[in-house]
């Protein structure tokens, strides 16, 4: 994964915001049932700029890239869906990625 483009910080980002999201369903049990607020409060925060930065970089890309609506509509959906920006990685990201070189 070349990090240095925008398609391959937004590949990166798309994981760690994914995996900053499956965390909610450690720290929303501990936070509920338990009563450990702490944990949910730092996912939280670190989700939310993962969130912000992705849907950032996604559009970034859609313009530096000129993808179709249909295109940009899925990038930004796979962030609200569980494992969206994990299949959307493996799917869209990485062949785009590819092609460019």
């Amino acid at each position: 994964m070349n990090i240095n483009t925008t398609l391959g910080q937004l590949r990166l980002l798309a994981l760690f915001e994914g995996i900053s999201y499956l965390l909610f369903g450690v720290t929303m049990p501990l936070k509920y049932v338990f009563e450990v607020p702490e944990p949910n409060m730092v996912v939280g925060m670190a989700h939310g700029v993962l969130f912000i930065g992705y849907v950032a970089s996604a559009l970034q890309n859609a313009f530096i890239h000129r993808w179709s609506l249909r295109t940009t509509f899925f990038v930004l959906v796979a962030s609200i869906v569980p494992f969206g920006t994990f299949v959307l990685e493996a799917k869209l990201l990485k062949p785009l990625a590819e092609r460019k070189g």
